[in-house]
């Protein structure tokens, strides 16, 4: 009986130690997934309604990200992307999960959480780049976070 036992506490400690690190190996390819593509957009121009090469704004540049990196298809509008997924607190983020601020009394943004509390975005200013949830202007925008990966 306690060889029985001390086999499934073994085995029990296997499985989850492999679970452990395919969860590690995927959240590393998700992250090298956003990198690159973030690599080969960054700086492109913001412009209102676009949704490709030729200019982004923030939802039409995270829905095509989203796209070539998991070929997911996301709604298009940062009100409809809101809800999708589900909720995730700001002290839980994980690559990949969407953040979204309210940045003037009409209008939403969004980007894609990458890590360390950095996110990507289009920008109506610098058009697609990486910004730090730290900074004041994130901060008081902030509205929540979805998770649309597992």
């Amino acid at each position: 009986m306690a060889k029985k036992l001390l086999f499934i506490i073994l085995l029990s400690s296997l499985f989850t130690a492999c679970k452990s690190s395919q969860n590690l190996a995927s959240k590393a390819n998700t992250q090298r997934k956003l990198e690159k593509i973030y690599r080969h957009y960054k700086g492109v121009k913001y412009r209102y309604g676009g949704t490709s090469a030729r200019g982004f704004d923030c939802s039409g540049f995270v829905q095509r990200v989203y796209k070539e990196a998991f070929n997911l298809t996301l709604p298009r509008t940062t009100k409809a992307m809101m809800k999708t997924g589900k909720a995730v607190r700001k002290n839980n983020l994980k690559t990949g999960d969407l953040v979204f601020f309210h940045t003037s009394r009409k209008y939403y943004h969004v980007g894609i959480y990458m890590n360390n509390g950095y996110f990507i975005h289009a920008s109506t200013s610098k058009g697609v780049t990486k910004s730090s949830l730290n900074l004041k202007y994130w901060q008081r925008s902030y509205v929540k976070a979805r998770r649309i990966l597992k």
